[in-house]
């Protein structure tokens, strides 16, 4: 998206909003019953797709740095970028939103 929109431009903002918006509000506000989507973690994922013959790819630690940078400096403090093992996440205030990772099969 960031090679698509500038940071601050109305059509960003908007798809941000409603792709992503709920989905923070879903995992960071709403507890309990009041959760609308209880999604699996990523660990549950990455043995999901072992089992089914994947095998998970490095990540790319040119992208990592870039992501590191762009939030850093475009984004609300308290938006996060990590890494565990090679799964790429992306957070608010210490909660993932979205974990990222690549996979091919095991052959």
């Amino acid at each position: 998206m960031d090679f698509k929109f500038v940071v601050q431009s109305y059509e960003r903002r908007l798809i941000e909003k409603e792709l992503f918006g709920w989905e923070a509000m879903n995992a960071i506000a709403c507890e309990s019953s009041e959760r609308i989507e209880r999604p699996e973690t990523y660990k549950q994922w990455q043995v999901r797709n072992e089992r089914a013959g994947f095998r998970q790819l490095p990540l790319d630690q040119e992208i990592v740095k870039i992501a590191r940078k762009q939030v850093k400096s475009c984004y609300h403090k308290d938006f996060m970028i990590d890494e565990d093992g090679q799964w790429l996440l992306q957070g608010w205030k210490g909660r993932v939103i979205f974990a990222i990772t690549s996979w091919k099969p095991a052959l």
